[in-house]
Formats: structure tokens, C-alpha cells, sequence
């Protein structure tokens, strides 16, 4: 019988005690369904969720619901939106309440005398140019100057298939900066022409982002493997889709079958009162899919029934560290 401790030797088999020990539990929230930017191939638009449910005004309704969450078990907050910084006052009722994890596009910044530690991930969609063509703005220009130095933020970094062969310029300019960054692909939800990938192109930037990681291992939160997992779709000899993502609103999960694991989370609209689907078969074809949230709950049901030598589990344990590194589950 294949045990984990059989697989790996004293140093792994630690990293994977320590690993498996965190049991992060998370769930994702609406903050608001406004935002100050309007991107080209914004899943959150383009498949209205903005218009799932009206907006709960109401602060101390906010601090209520947080409160029944962390009683549900729930750890780990991830606020998303729309844009979250428009409303900090929902922001810190997570804050006071639960390790809090905020997505945003960095115009606005988030004050650190109220927020000191708060982990914030910071959306960059390309260089200069393909920005200014998929959201009308360079936001690095001002992102760059509201975070640079800070401990607690990373870019995440979407890369465009006109970016291959130019990424090195973004990385150096978030080195420059002080800050780390976290690589993930342009899904293209809205078709912009121009911006699809061909297998030759993720082949590519497969390639290109395992040397950024070699070349600059203080800035890049990543690990091979993860490359690989996004630019082919498939994980331990499993391909990626609507049949086996786990990243859906387990209430309301009608596959039949189900998959065979799930990470149990809720995505609840800015009413605290609706639940919703992270993606649906409907709007998005799954198996395409390049957005490393999804892979993130890909890789933590994992672990149990798929690993089946020294390497599935050294993989595995990577990519869950890869991605304990970006909630700080794990320090830097």
C-alpha cells in the first residue's frame, strides 16, 4: 500500500505535514457590484453577475453575516466585486472578523492604518499597452505608487497572449517596485480580437514563465508544475472542466453525478442573501478555463485519491504552498 510517508523522505514529507495541516476553508464575496473600471473580458460583467441581487447597505448587517460565517466554519475571506475598495466599510467588517484576503485594481489604495496586515491582490491585466486596450487605463502607474514596498500585496499578473515574449518587462518593473507577483492567463471571456490563445502560444508562455520564475525567485509566487497545470489543462492526468471544477456554490450544484470532491465554499452576492455560482457551463466553457482561482480549488481536492508517486506528491505540494503563500496561510 502507497502511504505518504512511504513516498516521501524526512524534508518533504514535513512540508507536507505542514501543509496538510492548514485546512483552509474559504468562501468568496460580492463586496459591491459597482467597479471604477469597466475591463474587456471581465467575467463578472460579461456574465452578469453584477446584476445576481441588490447591494445590502446596511454595515451592521454586514458584521452580522461575517459573524454566522466564521460560525459556519469559514477561515478564509476572499473579497472580490466588482471593485472592493469603493467600499471599505464592508471590507473591514471581514477584516475585524476572519483572516481577510481583498482583489483589487489598485487605483484606490487601502489605508494600512486601517488595514495593516490585510493580504491584497492586485489586478494587472498586461503591459502599458494591452491595459490601456482591456481596461482604458494603465493601472500599474498608479497601483505601482499607492502599494510599492508593501509586505502584505502581489500582483496578479493576467497574461495576454500578446504578451509572450515580453514578460520579463512587466516582472522587472514589479521588481523595481518591491512587490511580488503571482502569473495566471487571460481566459477572454468576451472574445476580444486578438486575445486567444493557440496551443503553440501556451507552449510559449509555458516556457517563458518557468524562466521568470528561475530568473527572478524572490518575485515570482509560483512553481512549475502550476505552469503546467494551466497551460494544458490537466492535473495529475486529469483534464480541467465543468465535470470535475470544484470552484461551484455546493447548495446549488445540480451535476449528477457530482464530483467526487468539493471544496464546500459559498459565493454569496453583495445582498448577503444570495448565493451564486462561481462560473456556469452555461457562460464559460470550463475547459478552456485559464483562471488560477479555479486551478487553486482544482489542487486542493487533489491530494486524496490521485497522487500515485514521489512526483504527483512533491507536484501537489508546490502548488498547495504556492497557493498557502498567497492568503499568508504561510509566511513569505
Amino acid at each position: 500500500m502507497k502511504t505518504v510517508s512511504s513516498l516521501l523522505d524526512n524534508a518533504w514529507h514535513e512540508r507536507y505535514r505542514k501543509i496538510s495541516s492548514l485546512n483552509i476553508r474559504s468562501s468568496i464575496y460580492d463586496i459591491t457590484n459597482q467597479c471604477n473600471l469597466r475591463c474587456k473580458g471581465c467575467f463578472f460583467f460579461s456574465s452578469d453577475e453584477h446584476q445576481a441581487a441588490a447591494e445590502e447597505m446596511d454595515v451592521e448587517n454586514w458584521y452580522r453575516f461575517v459573524r454566522k460565517e466564521k460560525e459556519r466554519g469559514v477561515n478564509l475571506a476572499i473579497l472580490i466585486g466588482g471593485e472592493p475598495t469603493l467600499y471599505l466599510d464592508r471590507v473591514e467588517t471581514f477584516y475585524t472578523q476572519l483572516p481577510s484576503y481583498c482583489a483589487t485594481n489598485g487605483l484606490i489604495k487601502i489605508p494600512r492604518d486601517r488595514f495593516p496586515d490585510m493580504m491584497i491582490g492586485i489586478s494587472l491585466w498586461g503591459d502599458e499597452e494591452d491595459e490601456k486596450i482591456l481596461r482604458g487605463k494603465d493601472t500599474f502607474a498608479v497601483s505601482s505608487r499607492h502599494y510599492e514596498g508593501d509586505p502584505y500585496t502581489y500582483y496578479l499578473y493576467t497574461i495576454t497572449p500578446k504578451q509572450v515574449g515580453r514578460i520579463e518587462q512587466v516582472i522587472k518593473k514589479i521588481a523595481d517596485v518591491g512587490l511580488k507577483v503571482h502569473l495566471q492567463l487571460l481566459t477572454n471571456d468576451e472574445n476580444v480580437d486578438g486575445f486567444f490563445w493557440a496551443q503553440e502560444k501556451l507552449k510559449d508562455v509555458r516556457a517563458e514563465m518557468d524562466a521568470m520564475l528561475d530568473r527572478y525567485p524572490k518575485t515570482v509566487i509560483s512553481c512549475k508544475y502550476y505552469h503546467e497545470i494551466i497551460t494544458t489543462g490537466k492535473m495529475m492526468n486529469r483534464t480541467f472542466g465543468w465535470a470535475e471544477c470544484p470552484s461551484v456554490t455546493e447548495p446549488l450544484d445540480d451535476r449528477n453525478p457530482q464530483p467526487k470532491s468539493l471544496i464546500r465554499f459559498i459565493r454569496w452576492a453583495s445582498d448577503l442573501e444570495t448565493m451564486h455560482r462561481c462560473c456556469t457551463s452555461a457562460t464559460r466553457d470550463c475547459s478552456t478555463c485559464k483562471d488560477g482561482a479555479a486551478h487553486m480549488s482544482w489542487v486542493m481536492v487533489n491530494k486524496r485519491e490521485h497522487l500515485q508517486s514521489t512526483k504527483d506528491l512533491q507536484n501537489w505540494i508546490e502548488v498547495y504552498e504556492m497557493f498557502a503563500k498567497l492568503y499568508r496561510f504561510i509566511p513569505w
